[in-house]
């Protein structure tokens, strides 16, 4: 039986895909009925484009395999607590539940800054767990960007800055 974890590790292979293409490391898959329907990680340094996040790719492909808009019956793994912008795409689809990695005290919109798929104010919401593997979610940004910044201080050097 596929359980939270499998997705979510699939996910989080996605995300490493994403890392390998210098794209900041979130993984977003959908399942409906036990199935994956569609998989995506960061896509904004590829796209030049600050709304093609995990989750708003993922939600276009699984779209465009349903031929709806209307992802009710779906679920989304993520690897990272979505933002502000992708919280409202996830009500907007209509989908049941939330499951992701990592929390993101800066920008996390399912719990952490703010609960907008609990809202009850908005005219859909959904349910958000947070913290499946979230230390192997952590750990692929925080090597991510590690990586980021001993490159960008190395650049530096370089300069003679």
């Amino acid at each position: 039986m596929k359980d939270k974890k499998y997705f979510m590790r699939k996910a989080l292979a996605a995300a490493k895909r994403a890392a390998k293409r210098d794209e900041v490391p979130v993984g977003a898959v959908i399942v409906r009925n036990g199935e994956i329907i569609a998989v995506a990680g960061n896509r904004k340094e590829r796209e030049n484009c600050a709304v093609f996040h995990a989750e708003i790719v993922a939600l276009r492909k699984a779209c465009k395999k349903l031929g709806n808009w209307y992802l009710d019956g779906c679920e989304m793994y993520v690897t990272l607590e979505p933002c502000p912008m992708c919280a409202g795409a996830l009500i907007n689809s209509r989908l049941d539940k939330l499951y992701f990695g990592a929390y993101d005290p800066k920008a996390g919109c399912c719990g952490s800054l703010y609960d907008l798929v609990g809202d009850k104010r908005f005219n859909h919401t959904l349910e958000a767990e947070g913290g499946i593997l979230k230390e192997e979610c952590a750990a692929v940004l925080g090597d991510y960007f590690r990586k980021k910044r001993a490159l960008n201080k190395a650049a530096k050097t370089e300069k003679g800055e």
